[in-house]
Formats: C-alpha cells, structure tokens, sequence
C-alpha cells in the first residue's frame, strides 16, 4: 500500500526543488490560514445539506442546481456536486493536517453513504427529504425496493467511490461504516464488469457471463441514419470516458487496499480497448457498442460512427496501463489510431466527435437534430467538434515506449512555483466576502427565465480552497520571506 504521508511529503519537495523564487507579495500565513477556515466553515453551515453539495447557487443561496434545479434537501453526486468538495477537503487537511478539515470531508462522506444504493453505486442526486427518500432503494434506509440503478454516466459512482476510498485512507480504514460502504461499492463495481472488460453506462443487476460472448469489434452490415430510440444504459460505454473512470478507480482501488482483484479488473478494462478498436479503414474506437460489439445510436445526437473525442481518453488511458503494468500489449493499438485521427483533422485543426463509419465524413446534427454533414447549424448543448490533442499524445507514447513515465495521476498536489501559489491565494483572499463565501458573476443555467447574475459556484470553491491550502503547505518562509 502506498504511503499517503510519505506521497505528501514527496510533492510539497518538488514545490521546493523547482521553485527558485519566493512569493514576496504573498498573503501572511495567518491570512491564508484564516480565509481558508472561514471559506469552509460557511460552506459546511449554510451551503451544506447534510453534509452533501450541488453544483451552483444563487449568492443568496435561495436557488439552487445541479444538472437541473434542486430543492434544498438535495444533493448532487455528480461531478462536481458532492464528492468532489469532499475531495477539496480531504486537499487541505493533507496539506495543514488541521483536524477541522477532516472532519469537513467525513461529514461529506457520511453524506454519501446516506445516498449509496443497494446496486453499490450512485445515482445523480441523493435526497434527503423522507418523503423523497422512500423511491430510492438506499442502503442506509435498507430498503429493497424503489430506484436501485448505479449511474457510471459522467463520473458519478467513481468519483463517489475515489473520494471514499481517500477518505478512508485519511482515516487509517478505522471507521467502518466509510470503510464499509467503499469495499461494497468496488465489489459491485467489479461485480457489474463485462466478461469482455468494459462496463454499461448504468446497472441496476450484474450481467450473466453466458450472455455476454467476448468478441473484437466490427462494423454492422447496415446502421439507420435516423434515431433509432431503444435503451442503450447496458451498452458498453466509453461515452464521456465511462470505461477511463471505471479503470481510475480499480487503479486507485490497487494502490489503497492492494487487492488482485482490483488491479485486474483494471487490465481487463485495458482488455476491452484493444477488442474495440476498430479495424481498418477507422482503427479508433466508438463511444457505445451493442453486444455485437457494433457502434450503435445511444442518444438522439449519438449516431454509430468512430469518436474523435472518446478516441483520445482511449488512447491516454492504454498508455496509462502501459505504465502501470508493465504490458505493452497497451501500446499496440496506438499508432494505427493515432495516425488515423491525424488524417482525419479538419481543417482547422479540430476533430469531429463523430466520423461516418467506412467513409470518415466528418457527421454533425442540425439544430433539429437531423444527422448531416454539414456543421453550420448545429445544437450549442453538445460538443459535436473537440480539440485535437495528437501531438501531448504522440509525446506521451514516445515517452511511454521509452519507458519513460508521465505524472502521477493520483498525485496530491502539483509542484508549482511558490510565487504562483502566494498570487493564487491572494486572490481567494481578496475575493472572499464577509461571509467567508466566493460569489462570482454567472447565472443559474436550468432556471429558465431566471435573473439571478451572481452565484456560489462548487467548481469555484474546490480550486480556491486548493489554492490556499497549497499555500499554506509551504514553509513560512517561502510563503513570506524577511525583507533583504
């Protein structure tokens, strides 16, 4: 198992080793550390529904939204509702070791628990309302009745389980009930893989073996150029980089427990890319398959076809599983992809989410959401052109081939140059009100015709509670070096 304290102590000495400047203009430690405990302390006692989070609020904290509007005893799982201020949290408690922290993100952890489901994982939202409670099969309610699907979708049951399993690391694994509620979430989570490696997008039971035949993908005979509305939740998904999270999590799953079985229901997730990269002429992979192994139509703008977007995360995460296994069985694939999304660049250096399987036009959706080829009238909800990111990823694989590792990616803090941190944490400073909140210019998206201009952001909070913690995990006095 690897040392969280020793992981700490390793980055905060890169902070030092790379940083030759000192942050003269910065904040005094006091100040930082006081802004960061207020900061905290408003975002628990008024922010806060029991001890769970949304994603934005009016400034007045009258209005409130995840991905749609939330009464006041909802919470939001997904990213980045929940578990990722827990994970912000957890950040300043390993960067002050001041207990308030800790007890900050078990509170957000017990929060969770209140909202896991009898399937092991998460669905978007956690209610705390009794009367809304009685609809969800959660655990901690024993019921077995009622809504008991997982939702893999976005990040939402990962994220939930990297943030318990961290927690119950800060913890040295002695609360059970944190400790408990994590071994049962990755054991279904192992529970609901495909005998082929991938995962669906949701569950609500785990698949039989017998029915899931392992085979390489391919391209159907014919495919229906208009929507063809049926479920695909139990499709094998790498849509939104379903399948990269899934394998984040058995990796972290490895480091903190050490368990085989986590490590390889990851290599077996790296399994599942090689048997759906697809064969020529479009060696990339798709965002969904059936259990063909065939891309299919998941939403109403999801045509089957290869995935300039998905392929990237796909690419990234094999070279990942190079590096942490060994196996260069990972790095295979990669060229063929690689030089196949490089022809396939638009002109202006972007990629299309979304290539005609065996012809490789580039298919766009007009606002009516007719498949097309054209990208002149698309819808503004979804990103149907991504960036390319060829170039950070042929380094990466030069690198990987070379043996050469990137950056942890579990990694606990950033090795940044003091001077930056100090200008980072002025700023949180500055911006934060006499309540101890961040509000900031925006608007509240799923209110329709609503005129709320400023609001609480989550996302917000989490980067600037890094930045102060960050900051103060310095040394006085670099954070505030003695006039010469």
């Amino acid at each position: 198992m690897r040392s969280f304290h020793v992981c700490i102590g390793t980055c905060l000495a890169i902070f030092l080793m790379i940083a030759p400047c000192r942050a003269q203009d910065g904040p005094t430690h006091e100040e930082a550390a006081q802004a960061l405990r207020k900061a905290v302390a408003f975002f628990r006692e008024h922010v806060s529904t029991e001890g769970g989070y949304l994603w934005r609020y009016s400034a007045d904290l009258s209005k409130r939204e995840g991905e749609g509007v939330a009464g006041p005893r909802t919470a939001w799982v997904q990213p980045p509702g929940t578990p990722a201020v827990g994970e912000a949290y957890l950040f300043a408690h390993s960067m002050t070791h001041d207990a308030f922290y800790l007890d900050a993100a078990k509170e957000t952890g017990y929060a969770l628990l209140k909202g896991q489901l009898q399937s092991g994982g998460w669905d978007y939202r956690i209610e705390f309302d009794p009367e809304k409670r009685v609809k969800y099969a959660y655990r901690a309610d024993q019921r077995t009745d009622g809504e008991k699907t997982t939702t893999l979708d976005d990040n939402t049951t990962q994220s939930a389980l990297q943030f318990l399993m961290r927690l119950d690391r800060a913890l040295n694994f002695e609360d059970q009930s944190i400790h408990e509620a994590a071994g049962f979430g990755l054991y279904a989570l192992v529970k609901a893989q495909y005998p082929n490696g991938a995962w669906p997008q949701r569950y609500r039971d785990f698949p039989n073996e017998d029915e899931y035949p392992v085979k390489k993908a391919s391209y159907p005979a014919s495919w229906s150029r208009t929507y063809v509305k049926h479920g695909y939740s139990e499709y094998y998904t790498l849509n939104d980089n379903t399948l990269s999270d899934c394998i984040e999590t058995m990796l972290l799953a490895a480091d903190i427990y050490g368990e085989t079985q986590h490590a390889s229901a990851a290599a077996e997730g790296g399994d599942f890319l090689l048997l759906a990269q697809m064969p020529d002429p479009q060696p990339a992979w798709a965002q969904q398959y059936d259990m063909d192994m065939h891309p299919a139509w998941a939403r109403k703008f999801e045509p089957p076809a290869i995935t300039g977007g998905e392929s990237q995360g796909a690419i990234r995460m094999l070279i990942h599983l190079a590096a942490r296994t060994g196996e260069a069985r990972y790095l295979e694939p990669i060229p063929r992809a690689l030089a196949y999304l490089k022809s396939s660049l638009r002109p202006d250096g972007k990629l299309a989410r979304f290539y005609e399987l065996q012809t490789n036009r580039p298919l766009y959706f007009t606002k009516d959401y007719q498949l097309t080829y054209s990208d002149e009238d698309m819808p503004t909800h979804y990103s149907f052109v991504v960036l390319s990111n060829i170039d950070a990823l042929e380094h990466a694989y030069q690198d990987a081939i070379k043996g050469i590792s990137g950056p942890a990616r579990d990694s606990e803090a950033q090795a940044e140059q003091p001077a930056i941190l100090a200008s980072r944490a002025r700023e949180a400073i500055d911006l934060l009100d006499e309540r101890g909140a961040w509000v900031e210019a925006g608007t509240l998206r799923y209110h329709e015709g609503d005129d709320t201009r400023k609001i609480i952001d989550c996302t917000t909070f989490g980067r600037r509670v890094r930045a102060l913690a960050a900051f103060l995990a310095l040394p006085r006095e670099v954070q505030h070096p003695p006039a010469p």
